[in-house]
């Protein structure tokens, strides 16, 4: 009876045994199933984008013509002006002070010429009479031209004053949109401080960076589109209007400015746009971002063989929106993993 016993316990624990054996079995099978793309070159490539925002083609910085303290402000970020609007006043109290004086000056000097002119036609008389001699009607010719130019130099100086008490109110110059207020009223500016930027009306165009490896490819763009965040499903062509000669210190990137062929009804001053490079023959290879993988400071991929994954790595190139250039590394044909790719191990079977 015993021996039945210890027979049914052996055939039991090689039971569970078996069990658990199959159940480790179906654990180490369990294979994931992973988002792959296929590289290829040439045009089914898209290049990333470059995000800018719509600028003015003309903007003004402007400024007071003379110093002072801002007693009025007329507009608001925003605001549409026309040519003539006033946008700033200064307190025109000095100034108008000094108007002042420079007219009383006028005024005396004026009364000098009349009196030198007086005293010029009479010695002219004495002298046609032969009571004066020759030297003396010089003084007095040389006194009526003292006094003509103090009146000039007066008048210039009243003239001046008058410029000055219109250069207290800043004028819009053109049409625009003020997009930028630099001062509050209270304000104490100087001459030719920057005040507020006037963004004139008509042509927008788009303002974009632009890293130093990718300025040729820019210059000599094929093609070039423009996609609005604020107005989807809305693309424009774009022209390459300028390129900054100088990169920027911080940054170390070129501004570009992207003119709009045909620009779309709604588009707004600061709106976010990207902006699409292609070139013909370009055999650039862009892959998402997420499928970086990085092992200390060498970026990889997983490239998919056989339904197994093995780490490759590669040298990245220009970064756009959720994309990444790959210089060197892969090849047309390459499958690689595209999202997941933290949870993989060298030589980890897959499912594609």
């Amino acid at each position: 009876m015993k021996k039945d016993y210890r027979n049914y316990l052996s055939l039991l624990l090689v039971a569970l045994l078996l069990t658990g054996c199959s159940q480790t079995a179906k654990v180490s099978e369990d294979i994931p199933l992973v988002r792959t793309q296929t590289i290829s070159l040439g045009a089914n490539n898209q290049n990333p984008g470059y995000s800018g925002e719509v600028r003015g083609r003309y903007e003004a910085a402007l400024s007071f013509q003379t110093g002072g303290k801002i007693i009025q402000r007329q507009v608001e970020a925003g605001t549409h002006v026309k040519a003539g609007d006033v946008l700033l006043t200064i307190d025109p109290k000095d100034i108008q002070q000094t108007v002042n004086l420079t007219a009383a000056q006028v005024a005396s000097a004026d009364s000098q010429l009349h009196l030198a002119q007086s005293n010029l036609a009479r010695y002219e008389k004495l002298y046609e009479q032969g009571a004066i001699s020759r030297a003396q009607l010089d003084q007095y010719q040389n006194a009526y031209e003292v006094a003509q130019a103090a009146v000039n130099q007066a008048s210039a100086q009243y003239a001046q004053g008058n410029n000055q008490l219109n250069y207290s109110q800043l004028t819009a110059d053109s049409d625009g949109v003020i997009a930028a207020i630099n001062v509050e009223a209270g304000q104490v500016v100087s001459a030719g401080q920057t005040v507020l930027t006037l963004v004139k009306d008509g042509t927008r165009e788009i303002e974009i960076n632009i890293p130093e490896n990718k300025l040729e490819e820019l210059k000599n763009a094929s093609h070039i589109q423009v996609t609005f965040w604020a107005l989807p499903g809305i693309t424009s062509e774009g022209k390459v209007r300028e390129i900054a000669p100088m990169a920027d210190k911080v940054t170390r990137t070129y501004k570009a400015r992207i003119s709009l062929v045909n620009p779309p009804a709604g588009l707004q001053l600061g709106m976010t746009a990207t902006v699409n490079i292609s070139q013909t023959g370009s055999q650039s290879i862009f892959i998402p971002l997420a499928a970086l993988y990085q092992t200390g400071d060498m970026p990889n991929v997983w490239v998919v063989t056989d339904n197994q994954v093995a780490l490759r790595p590669v040298k990245v190139g220009a970064f756009g929106d959720n994309a990444v250039e790959i210089l060197d590394g892969l090849h047309e044909g390459d499958v690689i993993v595209c999202a997941g790719v933290q949870k993989l191990h060298e030589g980890q079977k897959v499912r594609l």
